[in-house]
């Protein structure tokens, strides 16, 4: 039983740690942590829309984190990289935090879905699955359902290919759950896959995707891995918030649709 014991205390200390770290990074776009031990201590792998805001001004947000795991998590010499996601529109757990904050400042709640199902869409996702329940019109509980694209609910393929993420929101109505489902083409294994000439290729084949940059802190070395050619002006995940909030007001919901038939 001592065994069993150790392996639920550790999944429980770990869905702790990635609960502190959604709410401390919230603003760097958090979507995942990867920790695993090593023989030096513990590795923690970070993975965020923007890198600069974990680091923080000369390291101080790196040296924050790091005795917070150390000190409250009870982890050993932690050691941690940053990893920039170069699609986070493809991630659950971003757009899950992102519908979160819309539904937070009093959007509508199908006006949010829509627009997040065309973000995920629109950058190549191979379908997306949208659940949202809770007290969204009136005093009892409903939930609804939108879907787009290809997502398959079951066996192997859904295990490969989809991934999913939970978030809640409290709101003056009560509380509201969020599901994203999300099918990703890369993930999957074609049966066939057609041959390409290698000399009609073009040069950019050839460019690496990432880039890892190493950040002495201390006596520490911070691993950065940052996407290649992302573009997004906006310095924080609050200024990503505020810019589709102008922009969701120009998007038409089925009910406005409606009423101008009528």
């Amino acid at each position: 039983m001592s065994a069993v014991k150790n392996v639920i205390k550790d999944n429980y200390n770990m869905m702790l740690i990635k609960d502190y770290l959604r709410e401390a990074i919230k603003d760097a776009g958090f979507s995942h942590a990867e920790i695993s031990k090593t023989p030096v201590g513990t590795r923690v792998s970070l993975h965020v829309t923007r890198p600069g805001i974990v680091i923080g001004r000369k390291g101080s947000g790196i040296r924050e984190l790091t005795d917070k795991l150390a000190l409250n998590f009870g982890l050993k010499n932690p050691q941690i990289s940053v990893v920039e996601i170069e699609k986070p529109e493809l991630s659950p757990s971003v757009m899950c935090t992102r519908m979160a904050a819309h539904l937070e400042r009093g959007t509508a709640f199908r006006r949010a879905t829509m627009w997040t199902l065309k973000q995920i869409m629109e950058a190549g996702a191979m379908g997306v699955q949208i659940t949202i329940s809770g007290k969204l019109r009136g005093d009892r509980s409903a939930f609804e359902k939108h879907a787009q694209g290809i997502l398959p609910r079951a066996g192997h393929h859904a295990e490969m290919i989809v991934e999913e993420d939970i978030a809640h929101v409290k709101t003056a109505m009560g509380l509201i759950g969020v599901r994203i489902r999300i099918a990703k083409k890369e993930n999957l294994i074609p049966e066939f896959e057609m041959r390409v000439d290698k000399t009609k290729k073009g040069k950019q084949d050839n460019k690496p995707s990432v880039i890892v940059e190493e950040i002495l802190i201390g006596d520490n070395k911070v691993e950065v891995i940052k996407a290649v050619g992302k573009k997004d002006n906006a310095e924080s995940e609050s200024a990503v918030i505020e810019i589709e909030s102008e922009k969701m007001e120009t998007l038409e919901t089925l009910e406005e649709e409606e009423t101008k038939l009528k």
